[in-house]
């Protein structure tokens, strides 16, 4: 597994990477953020799904667990999951996760508590990590990706 460090001094950078990563986006894939509160993974979610051709407002799927965004406009379908409020990994399938990933792209934020995908070939995980106090310098981001990322890392 291939590791690649991007620093995020900034929103502007952000944006970049987000539109790095969904200019390498093929369905099937899955994009696991990783990092504690207020890291900056919504952010990039929204920066991702912004670059794959979604203008309006982009929602914290805090609440709803899911939010989806369909092709078109999209580039690609995408499915937005925030499994922070997951007790057991079992619950990702009375949401019907598999059925909303089939043929899309999914960006899952807190992967870890529905079980992790970094088992997945398709899966690229991103931790976020602030730098500096408060993260006053802004964010690194530590991606790693599955073997159908080889080629096509961020």
């Amino acid at each position: 597994m291939r590791e690649t460090r991007t620093p995020l001094p900034d929103l502007a950078a952000v944006a970049v990477y987000g539109a790095t990563i969904a200019a390498r986006l093929r369905p099937g894939d899955v994009v696991a953020l990783e990092g504690g509160l207020g890291a900056g993974k919504t952010t990039l979610a929204r920066a991702i799904i912004s670059a794959l051709g979604h203008a309006d407002e982009v929602p914290s799927p805090s609440f709803t667990i899911i939010e989806t965004y369909p092709s078109p406009p999209l580039r690609l379908p995408v499915v937005h999951a925030d499994f922070y409020r997951l007790e057991r990994p079992e619950e990702c399938a009375e949401l019907g996760l598999e059925e909303y990933r089939e043929g899309a792209v999914l960006i899952a934020e807190w992967p870890e508590h529905a079980g992790g995908f970094s088992h997945e070939p398709a899966c690229l995980a991103i931790a976020l990590e602030m730098v500096g106090e408060s993260g006053a310098g802004g964010r690194i981001a530590i991606a790693r990706g599955g073997a159908d990322w080889l080629g096509r890392m961020p």
